[in-house]
């Protein structure tokens, strides 16, 4: 049994739970192991939680960030961090979940750590937009709630979207992208 065993189960009975309704006997019966021998591998749920969201920034950051510093119009980047995003979100739904939905969970301290990843990542997202209101490409008054309606809208898609659906997630980006980049008006 290795962490990285602990950690994928953990993020699974969070998911199902909710961080305050999973027990650490139910993440260590979800990997086989007595609850004692769990606390040879983490030391609490605390930790087990940030380790999670850690993770998850750390994917997002890296898919994120290869895109955002391409050397393309950001009329064209925006519309390709929307897909990988959401690629990302529903090709690792328990983490998925267990970033945008546990987080409050967190203690103080352990938010206190986390919160500079959170905001990295938003950064790189407000970039893209100033990028484009500089070049004339975009109309953005206020970056940072953009982001934040942006971003909302992703989110709220790992609480619907099915594999099995009638849209696929790249079919799903094309919309989201064509809704923000064009809007509603005819």
């Amino acid at each position: 049994m290795t962490r990285e065993d602990i950690l994928e189960a953990a993020a699974q009975v969070f998911r199902q739970k909710g961080f305050h309704g999973a027990s650490m006997q139910d993440i260590a019966k979800a990997v086989s192991l007595q609850k004692a021998s769990l606390y040879h591998h983490v030391s609490s749920k605390q930790e087990i939680l940030l380790a999670l969201l850690d993770r998850a920034l750390e994917l997002l950051l890296e898919r994120i960030s290869a895109i955002s510093i391409q050397e393309i119009p950001a009329d064209e980047k925006l519309p390709e961090m929307i897909r990988a995003y959401l690629q990302i979100l529903t090709e690792n739904t328990d983490l998925s979940a267990v970033l945008l939905f546990e987080h409050r969970s967190l203690e103080r301290k352990q938010h206190a750590r986390h919160v500079p990843n959170r905001d990295k990542f938003e950064a790189l997202w407000r970039a893209v937009l100033i990028e484009g209101v500089a070049a004339k490409r975009f109309k953005c008054d206020d970056p940072a709630l953009t982001v934040r309606a942006i971003l909302g809208i992703l989110n709220w898609t790992l609480t619907w979207y099915h594999p099995d659906g009638a849209l696929a997630i790249d079919e799903i980006a094309g919309h989201y992208s064509n809704l923000l980049l064009k809007g509603l008006l005819k």
